[in-house]
């Protein structure tokens, strides 16, 4: 008998849900332009650039990791590099928490301590 391992769950934040709703308006291929990024984090890749000073230190080893990765927008022909730029965090091995997305173009970067608050919120509201 094979021992599978569990399938990953890859969730959406309020705060994502409502930066995709805001983006939707202006960009329409926003979702299938975000797909792939959602198919790699099932698949387990880990895709994207570590974002440093997030790590929740009682998290077990290589997990408690948020991740940046530059998404192509393909209503906007500039490549990567005038994309999107969506944030996950890696909460456990088959635990995905995504959990900010904006267009570079309107938005230069989303410091730590948001991005912890975020994660914060999304914990205390639906995990307890």
């Amino acid at each position: 008998m094979q021992n599978d391992p569990p399938p990953i769950e890859v969730d959406p934040s309020p705060n994502f849900i409502r930066d995709l709703r805001e983006l939707s308006k202006s960009y329409r291929h926003i979702k299938s332009d975000l797909q792939p990024l959602i198919d790699q984090l099932l698949q387990g890749e880990t895709p994207g650039d570590r974002i440093k000073g997030v790590k929740s230190l009682a998290e077990p080893p290589g997990t408690g990791i948020v991740y940046k990765v530059r998404l192509k927008n393909s209503d906007v022909q500039k490549g990567k590099s005038g994309g999107y730029r969506a944030l996950y965090y890696l909460k456990s091995q088959d635990k995905i928490l995504l959990v900010a997305i904006y267009s570079k173009s309107d938005r230069t970067d989303i410091d730590a301590t948001t991005i912890i608050d975020i994660i914060t919120q999304y914990e205390n509201q639906f995990l307890n």
